[in-house]
C-alpha cells in the first residue's frame, strides 16, 4: 500500500510533466512559427490550455506507470503540428524547432532553481523565526526540486538521437533527397519500437542504458544545482 505522502508525490510529479511537456510541445510551434511555419498556430496548438495537447498515454498513463516503478519520470504531449516545407530554411529551422522543446525544458529547470535559491533565502530563514509554518516551506522546496528533476529529465531525454525523439532531428540535418523522405516514413513507425527499447530491452538484456544515461546526464545536473542552493 501506498502512503497518503507517496501518492500525494505521484499526483504532483505527473501534474509536473503534464505542463512541462505541454511548454515543450509550444516552445515547438513557436519556434516553427518564427521561422515561417504557422500550422501550429493555425491549428490552434500556441496555447497552454491542457485540452489541446495532452495524449491519453504518454501525458498521463506513462507518467504514472513510472512514477510508481520510482524511476525517472517522463512524458509527452501530442506532437504540435508542423511542415518543414513552409520552414523559410527547412534544413537548418528543422534543428531549431526540434531543440526548441528541449531548451524550453532546460529554462523551466532554471527557472526552477532560482526560485527554489529564493526559498531557501528567505522563506527558510523566516520559517527558522517563526514566521513561516514548516509545511509551506517543505511543500515549497518539494515541489521546486520536481520541477527542476522533471525538465532536466525531459530535456536530456528528448535529446536522445533516436526518432520521434527531438535529438533525431540533429541527425535529419545531414540527410538529403531520399534519405530524408525515408527518415520521416520511418519516423511514423518509431514509438512502438522506442517504448520496446525502452522497456524490454533493460527486462530482458537486464540493462537500462536510458536510466545510465539519465543519471549520467539529467541526474548529475540536477545534483549540481540543487547543492548550489542548499
Amino acid at each position: 500500500m501506498y502512503s497518503t505522502q507517496r501518492l500525494i508525490s505521484i499526483a504532483l510529479t505527473v501534474v509536473l510533466v503534464m505542463f512541462s511537456a505541454i511548454v515543450h510541445e509550444v516552445a515547438h510551434g513557436w519556434a516553427a512559427l518564427r521561422c515561417g511555419d504557422p500550422t501550429a498556430k493555425e491549428a490552434g496548438r500556441l496555447t497552454l490550455d491542457p485540452r489541446a495537447h495532452l495524449d491519453g498515454f504518454g501525458s498521463v498513463v506513462l507518467p504514472l506507470i513510472m512514477a510508481f516503478l520510482g524511476g525517472p519520470v517522463f512524458a509527452f504531449a501530442r506532437p504540435v503540428p508542423y511542415n518543414p516545407y513552409r520552414l523559410r530554411h527547412p534544413r537548418r529551422d528543422e534543428v531549431i524547432v526540434a531543440l526548441a522543446g528541449p531548451a524550453s525544458n532546460l529554462l523551466q529547470a532554471v527557472v526552477g532553481w532560482v526560485l527554489l535559491g529564493a526559498v531557501y533565502r528567505w522563506a527558510v530563514p523566516a520559517w527558522a523565526a517563526g514566521m513561516v509554518p514548516f509545511w509551506l516551506v517543505d511543500g515549497a522546496v518539494s515541489l521546486l526540486a520536481t520541477y527542476i528533476s522533471v525538465n532536466l529529465v525531459l530535456c536530456f531525454f528528448n535529446l536522445v538521437p533516436f526518432p520521434p525523439l527531438d535529438g533525431s532531428k540533429v541527425v535529419l540535418f545531414f540527410l538529403k533527397g531520399q534519405a530524408r523522405r525515408k527518415f520521416y516514413e520511418l519516423e511514423r513507425y518509431a514509438m512502438p519500437v522506442l517504448i520496446i527499447v525502452l522497456y524490454l530491452v533493460p527486462q530482458v538484456l537486464g540493462i537500462d542504458p536510458l536510466g545510465a544515461y539519465l543519471d549520467l546526464t539529467a541526474g548529475n545536473v540536477y545534483s549540481l544545482m540543487v547543492s548550489a542552493v542548499v
